[in-house]
């Protein structure tokens, strides 16, 4: 049975099981991620290599960006297989920059903070997924916000100000919160695709995951800043 004919028969089944691809693509990023950022933060000599060394760390974020840039970009050019090396890569490298929240702050506050996480990236998933209310519009400001709050960041990099930091964080929570339902309801509209083949649909599900990992990465982070316990 093609995919055409079974979503005739059992929409809500073809929806479902394409968001479980994503999610679980999904799942295994923050694995990967976690997995790294333990295993570099209880060696101080990778530490040292990483924080120690200004261009080395510099070089891995500019990578990584490059890298989402990149993978989103060439989606429909590389094949399946590729895009999900890139994606684990893209988690891997994530692993090695994120590992510093495990010198700042102490692990039941990390461990608390990616529950907390976790609770509130699915219900508003939850919410993503159910609501029949057009959330473009939302996304839209959403992203349009992302962009102020990256300026922000990047112009407090030399302004050092307490206040923006603050702004910037809470501000933050709020966009990752409103991009989750929305990326969420775009990834359930993406399900109703006619894909060409398997390998399309594959390529589909691992961006729909990396939007997702994207959405809840920084949203942990943001609430770490907030309710972390430093070391």
């Amino acid at each position: 049975m093609n995919r055409s004919m079974e979503y005739a028969r059992n929409p809500v089944a073809v929806i479902n099981a394409f968001l479980m691809r994503v999610y679980n693509w999904m799942g295994l990023g923050l694995a990967v991620t976690a997995l790294v950022s333990m295993m570099v933060a209880s060696s101080p000599t990778l530490l040292q290599m990483i924080f120690g060394n200004s261009f080395l760390f510099f070089g891995l974020i500019i990578g990584e960006l490059v890298l989402v840039v990149s993978m989103s970009a060439a989606i429909n050019r590389i094949q399946a297989s590729t895009a999900v090396m890139l994606f684990f890569l893209y988690s891997a490298l994530n692993g090695l920059t994120l590992s510093f929240i495990f010198i700042a702050y102490t692990r039941a506050s990390i461990t608390s903070t990616f529950f907390i996480t976790a609770a509130t990236f699915g219900a508003l998933s939850l919410y993503g997924y159910s609501t029949r209310r057009d959330l473009t519009a939302i996304g839209s400001f959403m992203y349009m916000g992302l962009i102020g709050i990256i300026i922000a960041s990047v112009v407090n990099m030399f302004l050092h100000s307490s206040a923006v930091y603050w702004t910037i964080t809470y501000l933050g929570v709020l966009i990752f919160v409103g991009l989750t339902a929305y990326d969420t309801q775009k990834i359930k509209q993406m399900a109703l695709s006619d894909f060409a083949n398997e390998d399309m649909e594959q390529k589909a599900s691992v961006i729909g995951a990396l939007r997702l990992y994207l959405d809840f990465i920084n949203l942990f982070l943001l609430l770490l800043r907030i309710s972390g316990r430093r070391q």
